[in-house]
């Protein structure tokens, strides 16, 4: 059974960091693919950062250069550092696990993340 449960979720200022952490267990390592998605009320959710075994990263263009992702397969942990945070990223955070970025097969049950003065 593959689990994962996210964490690091809160209230911040428009301008501020949160690091979000995504962790699993289970038979997780044979899953090429973690991905962050979002979805605030109202829309979609969508791709915001993937990575893969080989490193490769992919980030919604309304997060480059402020979110990073990363992955520890050994210690079966991920993360996403969120900077310079806007109102418009204000919404619930699901960690995914996949054999592409593209194709989630697992999710975790999300964590809210509010961008508010």
């Amino acid at each position: 059974q593959v689990q994962l449960v996210e964490s690091g979720g809160g209230l911040v200022q428009p301008g501020g960091s949160l690091r979000l952490s995504c962790a699993t267990s289970g038979n997780t390592f044979r899953f090429n693919a973690m991905g962050w998605y979002r979805q605030a009320p109202g829309k979609q959710r969508e791709l915001v950062a993937g990575i893969n075994t080989s490193g490769t990263t992919t980030y919604a263009d309304s997060v480059k250069g402020r979110f990073t992702i990363s992955r520890d397969r050994v210690r079966n942990t991920g993360n996403l550092q969120m900077n310079s945070l806007k109102t418009e990223d204000t919404a619930v955070y699901y960690c995914s696990l996949g054999f592409t970025m593209s194709s989630p097969m697992y999710w975790g049950q999300g964590t809210q993340v509010t961008v508010s003065s």
